[in-house]
Order: C-alpha cells, then sequence, then structure tokens
C-alpha cells in the first residue's frame, strides 16, 4: 500500500517549538487548564490577529457555545448561520435552544450571500445574532455582511475555525464581528489536536467566557456556583502545542498557498473544472484547496481515483438545510450551496506534501480526462 496523503493531518514544526512549551509544563507540573502556556496562548493569538482579549478553550466548537452565550442568545432566539458550513457552526445554536436560520452562498466567495442575508431580515426581523463563516479560509464580503448586520444592530460571530491567517482587506479574519472563533482541531492550519479560541474587543465578554469555561466557579473560599458553568477550559499541555504552532503559522499559510497555486496551475485549464474564488479584497490561507466540476469528471471519479492510491479527499460540506437533523428549519437563497456541494472537490491540502505528492494527485486526476 502506497504511504497515505492526506487531506491535512498535523505538522510540528521543524525548530521543535512546540516541544519546548510543553517541557516547560511538565517541568512547571502546570498540567492543567490553566498555566503560563494557557495565558501566553492567549495573549500571543490575540496580538497576532489584532484583538485586544482572547479565551482559549476545548474546541472552536465551545467558543462558538459561549460566543452565543455572551450575546444572550437564548431559547427561542432566532441566529441566522451560513448553510454551507460544518455542523459545529450550528450546534451550538441548539444547545442555546435557539432557533438556527439558514442562509444560502453566493459564487463570488462560497460563503454568506449578502443578498440572501438582506431577504432573511425582511422575514425574520427579530434576530439575536448572525453568523458568519469564512469556508476553506476564503474571506466572507465583510463590509457588506457588517453594513447589514449593523442596521438591524445583530451581534456578529466570526467561525474563522478554517481561515486563521487569512485577510480581508488587511485586517485578520475573526476580527470584523463582536467575537470571532478559531480552531485547532489536527487538520486546522496551526494545531493543539484538539482546542479553539474566542477573541473580542470586550474585554468584560472575554473575562466572562473564561469564567463560565471554569465551571462559572465564583470567588469563593468553598466552592460555589450562581451560574450554570462548563467545563471548556484549554489544557496548558496542549497550549503550549499551540504557542509552538503559533510561530510557523505565517509558513504553513505560505505552503497552503503554494499547493493551490499548484493545482491551479496543473489543473485550471482542464474542460469543467473551477477553482474557487479569489477576489482582490481577499487573502485566504488556503486550508483546503477546492474546486468545482460541471464537465463529464465528477467528483465521485476524483475521489474513488485518489482513494484506490491511498489519497484522501473528500466532498465540499453538505448544506445543513440538507441534514437529516436540521431539514425541519428554514432556508433562506437560491440553491447555491447545494450546487456547491454536489460539484465540489476538496483536494488533498497537506502541508507536508512534497512536489512529487503534488504532481501524483494531478497526474491521476488529469488521466481521468483522457478516458
Amino acid at each position: 500500500m502506497n504511504e497515505r496523503i492526506f487531506l491535512s493531518s498535523p505538522h510540528m514544526s521543524d525548530e521543535g517549538y512546540e516541544l519546548e512549551y510543553v517541557k516547560e509544563a511538565f517541568d512547571t507540573n502546570w498540567i492543567a487548564p490553566l498555566g503560563e502556556n494557557v495565558n501566553g496562548f492567549e495573549k500571543e493569538l490575540a496580538e497576532k490577529v489584532g484583538s485586544k482579549a482572547a479565551a482559549a478553550l476545548s474546541s472552536g466548537t465551545a467558543a462558538i457555545h459561549l460566543a452565543l452565550r455572551a450575546a444572550d442568545v437564548g431559547e427561542g432566539d432566532i441566529v441566522f448561520c451560513p448553510s454551507l458550513t460544518f455542523s459545529a457552526t450550528a450546534n451550538p445554536i441548539i444547545y442555546q435552544n435557539a432557533t438556527p436560520v439558514f442562509i444560502d452562498s453566493n459564487y463570488e466567495t462560497w460563503n454568506m450571500c449578502p443578498k440572501a442575508l438582506k431577504k432573511a431580515f425582511e422575514k425574520y426581523p427579530e434576530v439575536k445574532a448572525v453568523i458568519v463563516v469564512h469556508l476553506y479560509g476564503l474571506s466572507a464580503d465583510m463590509d457588506k455582511i457588517m453594513k447589514v448586520c449593523r442596521e438591524h444592530n445583530v451581534t456578529v460571530i466570526e467561525d474563522a475555525a478554517e481561515s486563521l491567517g487569512g485577510y480581508y482587506k488587511g485586517q485578520h479574519t475573526g476580527t470584523f464581528g463582536d467575537y470571532g472563533i478559531f480552531s485547532f482541531n489536527g487538520n486546522k492550519i496551526i494545531t493543539t489536536s484538539g482546542g479553539g479560541m474566542l477573541v473580542s474587543n470586550n474585554e468584560e465578554k472575554v473575562a466572562k467566557v473564561r469564567f463560565w469555561a471554569t465551571q462559572s466557579r465564583d470567588q469563593a473560599r468553598h466552592y460555589q456556583h450562581s451560574e450554570l458553568g462548563f467545563n471548556y477550559r484549554m489544557s496548558n499541555v496542549v497550549a503550549g502545542i499551540g504557542r509552538g504552532q503559533l510561530k510557523v503559522l505565517d509558513q504553513r499559510v505560505e505552503k497552503k498557498r503554494y499547493i493551490f497555486d499548484f493545482y491551479k496551475r496543473e489543473l485550471g485549464k482542464l474542460d469543467g473544472i473551477e477553482f474557487m474564488p479569489s477576489n482582490e479584497w481577499d487573502a485566504p490561507n488556503y486550508w483546503l484547496s477546492s474546486m468545482t466540476l460541471t464537465g463529464k469528471v465528477r467528483p465521485v471519479d476524483i475521489f474513488e481515483a485518489l482513494e484506490a492510491e491511498n489519497i484522501e479527499s473528500r466532498p465540499v460540506w453538505k448544506p445543513m438545510h440538507l441534514q437529516p437533523f436540521f431539514e425541519k428549519y428554514d432556508f433562506v437563497g437560491t440553491g447555491v450551496s447545494e450546487k456547491l456541494f454536489e460539484n465540489g472537490v476538496c483536494l488533498p491540502s497537506d502541508t507536508k506534501m512534497t512536489d512529487k505528492d503534488l504532481e501524483k494527485v494531478v497526474n491521476m486526476i488529469k488521466g481521468l480526462w483522457l478516458k
């Protein structure tokens, strides 16, 4: 069996930065969900993206959940959410007993369509929060989206789980809304094996998120809890991995861009292939190089051909409004997200890939056009 080529797997630094911080945690016996690595990771990531404060949490999902709580989202409230996303974006809405309304994408960004968002506000004027996603590292059109949201005085939560290191008009994604969310899952551009971060310029709200994430322990000699709490704090050990990974973030973005450019150069002229969009105001992190197929070769042909050679690829996210659990909730749009799902392919985008690996992938795909 050929050695596996992954879609996107963990990539520790060659310099061993992560081990230095993890060793420090062991040497000082801070094997707990607090400590210098947690504090340092929060500070360093907030500085990196240009946000005033950050809370290191157990997952990006936990960060979205606590952002919704910070926005006072509760039972019966409506939250707008892109349909084309991973379920972790939508699940926390249900945790809060709120009601999601799914918003379509557009072809220009693959992200939330500002026109569909406007229509959704016309249908549901009383909205508590809007979650915006930057899919595959591509920025949503934030100027248009923020304009609509500010007109309706609604809280904006940016799910930037896939876009750390990406920019919209020179500003880091995740820093336009009231709250930004990052993920450090094993397949993300940098990883802590599992973990997430909430960022905001509202330092008081971030402090509250840290409080909730630590089981809402009141300041008292005994254990006292006046509010519902959660066990959502990041471990000091994995935060050490994150601090080391943050040092190589720019290198990882550069390699992801190299991979995307390689695929686009080699495959972009094949009949029926169109790569994920680029806009003059968008500097993506290219987390996953993705494309759509509209010709004789279909996505399943690529999945099967690559898998036969132990190469991982996958479809674009299946829209939430088509998911069995979420299909009872409303959807506003024209079906763009559904077409992207039907025609979409995420190519292997692992930052450890060599040119030989990339050539193998593109040659196998080119071969499908010769049949």
